[in-house]
């Protein structure tokens, strides 16, 4: 991978050579030094030649831009450049003076002057100016002395320019307009008065960048670069956001470079890539870019979102054509030539320390799914390749125009001057970022007060953090949804009516919509902030922590290492932002069709041979669905155990929130499989807008919306199918610290599980504690035969277990539909059996006590007296219960089994449920609660809650 592009040319000089490279130009948390300089040497070996330093959040490249740098700074800045220049990369060194410059004072360019002299003076000759994500309103004295905003931005970059040529002879200058792309053009490219302004008065010699119709954009066309190449009066470079994931916190880009034909590069000054915000998750991006540079022709292929996953040979798409030659570009095949490359990097040892922590800015005003889901029941069905009559709806459909609007709503406000900003360092560490209070602090009067930048007042606080530690750089949340300032003073990032801040790929606005949006995005929001750190982070302790958990590594969770087939299953579930992988995909349809299909198990005993073809066909795509589940638990405990902790650190926190989802649906197929639901569930398990929605797959693929308006990605997509309406809450999940082993699972019940059961319930049913002491020795069984042998006896086909990795039961979920049958069943069945075991004379006994003469009393008084009101909202009674020391381990595994629950009680009708507490149940009370149950009923010592799903 050591030759260079086909369209370079060692003879050409820098004017002229086709610039391909890595612009490191995202929100959130910058590369380190370190990170860097290893990307250096990855560009050259894969035959790409420039990086762009341009990290937004980066202090003193954007919000501090006027500020020199230290002595300390200066040195590892000079270092960079240093080891690019070794490296044979040209270091481009970039400004973004937007947020606060005025164009028309000499001050601020002189002070742009002095900071590029100073960068020069390390060493870099090739630099760039950028006015990417600003206000385009000018202020008093810019309308005084320019035309236009164009005409400011114009003056002031063809200044800096012929200072430096004539200072340094620098001849490489980068400039990036504010409507970088053609839906940011106003009206259109080519009547755009700021663009042509751009073309006619911007010095020949100063390279532009674009980033094609959209912000992030599916297909990049020859007639788009033909129609901003001849306004702007020369080729352009294209900033390519196609891997970028700053507006997204579920998603991280592995596909292959795709969606530009190479028939673009002789139309083209170059192309610069802008990756994931996670360094190690970059090597696919910057591999397959490099392949397509060397191309000339490349192969007509079919979005991988289009293929025919039920008919179509599994293997087609990774089959190149026999026609291929080594000058076509085929995306696949890229994709596994650079996985090839990228697996020695998981056995390259290297250390992480501290907590994960998320490097892209909180988004929370990004819906992560558009407004235009009705108020009533849809039904999300897959054409059925059985030819079984059932309960199929009509497909719902996507109101296009809506959610184009929605788009433009979310891709076209300006901006104005940033109100919070994230404040960061990179160039103070070779292998931390630091993120102060007291960088912010000695320049608040002199140089931000104009713009507004509010800050909290808090003492200062200088935090130094490891590659994977930036503290956070919005806020967290408390179990009850409160926020604190974030320490570096930046709280999380507002808006106003008139004001936004980005937090995109190179470039992105985002505003509230509407009332059921913002509704959804607080849920969002949560998520994301659920995943930031406290406000210290980065002790020994956590070190030792994720040591004792390495060393104590059982046999049971030992496992092969990390091979291609498990890398190329990581790239198909995290692909691109406009398509899933070959994998992910099957995930879905073969999820979807095993939900709509499902009644095939309901009342077959008398079922023709035709029906029960079709019931076999169930099942043995069942065992193909729950094998493929496997392989994504199992992907996860690789990337766990990645010698390569930093590689681990990027890539583990994605793989779990996969898994945690994928688990869901393997609990609810496992379910499935008992087929003891009503023939007509498909009328049931109907639900909001999904992949299988009439327009929604063609809409996300179209490429016409920005992908953040679809925010989430395959995770989303997986959790939507899951028969739930009203769950997201139970999505929400805090990130484990460090990666962890501890892997919980939840299946169904079955009667060897009885006495671990009854164990757990003993040891719980005392408000989540013991309760040995609470019954005399030969009463020990009490407990558990009032509170979980009815569901045992009565409902078993309702009962989940939680398990561990060791396969260990540590809870378990009990539900019954209807509460009112269960509780007259339980009447005439179960509590006869008690009263004989249970007999009143044991009132009589001399160690009898209170708890115990309590349970023996209500065995022989029983009465259900549960309110007729609550019975029609909330008709299902459940009963969880899961050890304290495990739920310490991993809190999601809660919100998990409620969710097969849920599903479960969904699929045979219900919508609502509740549970019935002691007043005094304070630990259950809070447990439920994180569920999402509220109190709808209380007496002098009952407390009943409830939640609709």
């Amino acid at each position: 991978m050591s030759k260079s592009p086909q369209k370079h040319s060692e003879n050409d000089d820098d004017s002229n050579k086709f610039l391909l490279g890595v612009v490191e130009g995202f929100y959130g948390r910058p590369f380190t030094s370190e990170q860097r300089k290893e990307l250096f040497k990855k560009l050259k070996r894969f035959g790409l030649q420039l990086f762009i330093y341009a990290p937004k959040d980066d202090c003193k490249h954007r919000a501090m831009w006027r500020e020199l740098y230290t002595v300390e700074e200066g040195e590892h800045l000079q270092g960079l450049i240093n080891a690019a220049k070794s490296a044979g990369i040209d270091f481009y060194y970039a400004l973004s003076p937007g947020l606060d410059i005025t164009y028309s004072s000499i001050k601020d360019t002189s002070s742009l002057k002095r900071k590029l002299d100073q960068v020069s003076q390390f060493g870099c000759q090739k630099f760039a100016l950028l006015f990417d994500d600003i206000d385009s309103e000018m202020t008093k004295p810019d309308k005084e002395m320019f035309q236009s905003f164009a005409h400011a931005q114009v003056s002031v970059s063809n200044d800096i320019y012929n200072h430096l040529a004539t200072k340094i002879n620098c001849l490489n200058f980068l400039f990036c307009p504010t409507q970088y792309c053609s839906s940011r053009a106003i009206p259109t490219v080519t009547e755009s008065e700021y663009l042509n302004t751009i073309g006619q008065k911007l010095l020949p010699s100063i390279d532009v960048l674009w980033t094609g119709s959209k912000v992030i954009s599916k297909i990049i066309t020859v007639k788009d670069i033909e129609e901003i190449t001849e306004v702007l009066k020369r080729k352009p470079v294209i900033w390519d956001n196609i891997h970028a994931n700053d507006y997204d916190q579920k998603r991280v880009f592995l596909g292959p470079y795709s969606g530009r034909n190479c028939e673009l590069i002789p139309l083209l000054r170059g192309v610069v890539t802008n990756p994931n915000c996670e360094f190690h998750a970059n090597t696919v991006a910057i591999h397959t870019l490099a392949q397509w540079s060397r191309c000339n022709s490349q192969v007509n292929t079919d979005s991988i979102s289009d293929i025919k996953l039920e008919t179509e040979n599994e293997d087609c798409d990774e089959c190149p054509p026999n026609y291929l030659s080594e000058n076509m570009y085929h995306p696949r095949v890229a994709l596994k030539n650079a996985i090839r490359d990228w697996l020695p990097d998981f056995f390259e040892e290297k250390k992480a320390f501290g907590p994960m922590l998320k490097p892209q800015p909180a988004s929370a005003l990004t819906p992560i799914i558009p407004p235009i889901i009705p108020k009533i029941n849809t039904c999300m069905t897959l054409t059925l390749t059985t030819t079984s009559s059932g309960t199929i709806q009509p497909l719902p459909e996507v109101n296009t125009a809506q959610l184009h609007a929605l788009a433009d709503i979310c891709s076209n406000v300006q901006t104005e001057a940033i109100t919070k900003a994230s404040v960061m360092n990179s160039l103070v560490s070779e292998t931390k970022v630091v993120t102060t209070d007291s960088i912010l602090a000695p320049i608040l009067s002199s140089t931000i007060s104009e713009n507004n930048l509010q800050i909290r007042d808090k003492s200062p606080i200088n935090v130094t953090v490891d590659v994977m530690e930036v503290e956070k750089a919005s806020t967290e949340p408390s179990e009850t949804g409160t926020e604190e300032a974030m320490d570096c003073g930046t709280p999380k990032h507002t808006l106003s009516d008139s004001s936004s801040i980005n937090s995109e790929p190179h470039h992105k606005d985002e505003t509230g919509v509407q009332q059921n949006v913002n509704e959804h995005n607080e849920e969002i929001d949560k998520i994301e902030k659920s995943q930031l750190s406290d406000d210290v982070v980065m002790t020994d302790s956590v070190n030792e922590q994720e040591t004792m958990q390495e060393d104590s590594i059982s046999e049971e969770d030992k496992c092969d290492p990390i091979n291609y087939d498990d890398i190329l299953l990581l790239c198909d579930l995290f692909y691109l932002p406009f398509e899933h992988g070959k994998q992910g995909l099957m995930i879905l349809n073969e999820f979807q069709w095993l939900k709509t299909n499902a009644y095939v198990l309901s009342g077959n005993k008398n079922a023709s041979n035709s029906e029960k073809t079709e019931v076999q066909e169930w099942f043995e795509r069942s065992k193909g669905f729950l094998k493929l589940c496997e392989m994504v638990l199992n992907l996860m405990k690789k990337i766990a155990l990645c010698v390569n902790r930093e590689l681990c650190y990027d890539l583990y926190t994605y793989c779990w929130e996969m898994s945690n989802v994928v688990s869901i649906c393997d609990s609810y197929v496992q379910w499935l499989t008992l087929g003891h639901f009503p023939s007509n569930s498909n009328s049931y398990i109907q639900g909001s807008f999904t992949w299988f929605s009439k327009g929604w797959k063609e809409t996300f693929m179209s490429g016409d919306q920005e992908p953040w308006i679809f925010r989430g990605g395959l995770v989303v997509d997986i959790q939507r199918l899951v028969p739930i309406d009203s769950g997201n809450d139970l999505f929400i999940y805090r990130l484990p610290e460090t990666p962890t082993l501890n892997f919980f699972s939840v299946r169904p019940y079955n009667n060897l599980d009885e006495n671990d059961i009854y164990k757990i319930c003993h040891k719980t049913c005392r408000d989540g504690s013991d309760c040995t002491d609470l019954f005399p020795s030969n009463l020990q069984e009490i407990a558990s035969d009032r509170l979980v042998a009815p569901f045992v006896t009565l409902n078993p086909e309702f009962c989940m277990v939680v398990e561990n990795n060791k396969k260990s039961i540590v809870g378990y979920g009990f539900a019954a539909p209807n509460a009112k049958h269960f509780y007259r069943s339980q009447e005439t069945l179960w509590l006869p059996i008690a009263r004989e075991k249970y007999p009143l004379t044991l009132l009589d006994s001399p160690d009898i006590t209170p708890a115990a003469k309590d349970a023996i009393n209500w065995f022989h008084n029983f009465k259900y007296d549960c309110a007729p009101n609550i019975l029609i909202q909330y008709p299902s009674i459940v009963h969880c219960s899961i050890l304290k020391e495990q739920l310490h381990l991993d809190s999601s595994i809660s919100k998990r089994l409620m969710c097969v629950l849920l599903a479960s009680l969904r699929t045979s009708g219900s919508s609502g449920c509740h549970v019935i507490l002691n007043k005094s149940d304070k630990y259950l009370a809070e447990f439920y609660g994180k569920l999402g149950f509220t109190e709808i009923y209380h007496e002098d010592t009952k407390l009943i809650l409830g939640r609709n799903f």
